[in-house]
């Protein structure tokens, strides 16, 4: 409706001092106008129920797409209500949910056996839920008789809270965002985006919920905002490029990652990423760099200055060996070449034995590393850190702890 106005300012506000519940909703372009205004000055919640996106996409809630000039501002706050899709099914970005139980060749002898075994598959659905189809024999019971379960599931995206696509020069100001399902705010494919003094907040247990992922997008400034998540507080992933990030507090979650980049043998790219003055607050990891193994692509040209830790999991970390825990692609390595990363004026504390980790493939390895004026201590008093590297090649001065595959 605001896209399709005439005359008069195009300007949607939510007044202070009020909270609305929304459905789904989403804005569509292009508009008329140079620009278009959200006023958020009050609140507006999600559903606290998973119903509501019954035949809608699950996959956003508030969406806006092809808004050219789009400004969002106000002191007002976004909440997902996200901890109805954190306890839902398997909890991942996609999960699947049953959506209806087959009992095979059973009679009254076995409802007992058969009753059991439904409890433990529902237990099991929320530990470890994987196939569309599942086929259970039901044998841990007296009085089962072989009777046959199937399970059929349904496979549902979850949800991120506020979601821009192709809405170039956008500028997103003051706002307060909460508990969303999965990412808090994602953009893709929005030119000139400018983030300022916004406030992200989650659980730090609340499952992918990044604070800002951006995607396909370039020259993007993210400056002084506060990020506390269960996972990234910036993530950007492939096609981005020409990143300014500076004056972020991060902590507790997943840091400010590059990637991940080349997942099931994608080819992705990420360059021209500057990160500086930003304090890193009980976050598991700092500043990293991840990539899968069997990809492509390149992150280049990413530079991190200036950076304050406080007891910190894993400060700095370059990891090309991605969530490959079961060694599923332990005969590929990684083709996502890494080159031109710089570390300089790093300081504060870690809370485990390893403070630097370069964890580069064995293929190309990592290239043009470069680390100066790195300072990182235990927060544990007598306790030291090490730094752990893999193929990776580059300089270290003034650098502690000591990286000894970069030559002094």
């Amino acid at each position: 409706m605001v896209c399709a106005m005439k005359n008069g300012a195009a300007t949607l506000k939510v007044p202070p001092g009020k909270t609305f519940m929304l459905k789904p909703l989403q804005f569509s372009g292009p508009c008329s106008f140079s620009s278009v205004h959200f006023q958020l000055e009050g609140d507006v919640v999600a559903p606290k129920s998973t119903e509501a996106w019954k035949g809608q996409d699950s996959s956003k809630w508030i969406d806006f797409s092809n808004v050219d000039g789009l400004i969002i501002d106000g002191g007002g706050q976004i909440d997902g209500s996200g901890s109805v899709w954190w306890n839902s099914c398997k909890v991942s970005f996609t999960f699947y949910c049953i959506s209806y139980i087959h009992i095979q060749n059973w009679d009254t002898r076995s409802i007992l056996g058969v009753f059991f075994t439904l409890l433990m598959l529902f237990y099991l659905q929320v530990k470890s839920c994987s196939r569309p189809t599942v086929r259970y024999t039901c044998t841990q019971f007296l009085w089962c008789n072989g009777v046959e379960i199937f399970l059929h599931k349904s496979f549902i995206y979850v949800m991120q809270a506020l979601s821009i696509h192709n809405c170039n020069n956008l500028q997103l100001t003051g706002t307060r965002h909460l508990n969303s399902a999965r990412n808090h705010i994602s953009i893709n494919n929005s030119n000139h985006t400018h983030i300022f003094n916004v406030t992200i907040t989650a659980p730090q247990d609340s499952p992918n919920t990044d604070g800002i992922d951006v995607s396909q997008s370039s020259y993007i400034l993210i400056q002084r905002s506060t990020i506390a998540t269960g996972d990234d507080c910036i993530a950007m992933n492939s096609g981005t490029s020409y990143v300014n990030i500076t004056g972020i507090t991060c902590g507790p979650g997943h840091g400010i990652s590059v990637g991940s980049l080349g997942k099931k043998g994608t080819c992705q790219t990420v360059e021209h990423v500057h990160v500086s003055n930003c304090n890193f607050k009980g976050a598991d990891n700092g500043m990293r760099i991840k990539t899968w193994p069997g990809g492509c692509g390149y992150a280049r040209n990413i530079k991190f200055e200036h950076i304050v830790l406080t007891n910190t999991k894993n400060p700095i970390i370059i990891d090309q060996d991605y969530e490959n825990v079961q060694n599923e692609d332990k005969k590929q390595t990684s083709e996502v070449q890494i080159s031109g990363v710089t570390y300089r004026y790093v300081n504060g504390t870690c809370n485990s034995e390893t403070a630097i980790i370069l964890n580069c493939g064995a293929g190309a390895g990592c290239t043009d590393i470069f680390m100066d004026l790195v300072n990182i201590t235990s927060t544990s008093s007598g306790s030291n850190v090490l730094a752990s590297c893999n193929n990776a090649h580059g300089v270290a001065a003034s650098t502690s702890p000591p990286v000894s595959c970069l030559s002094l």
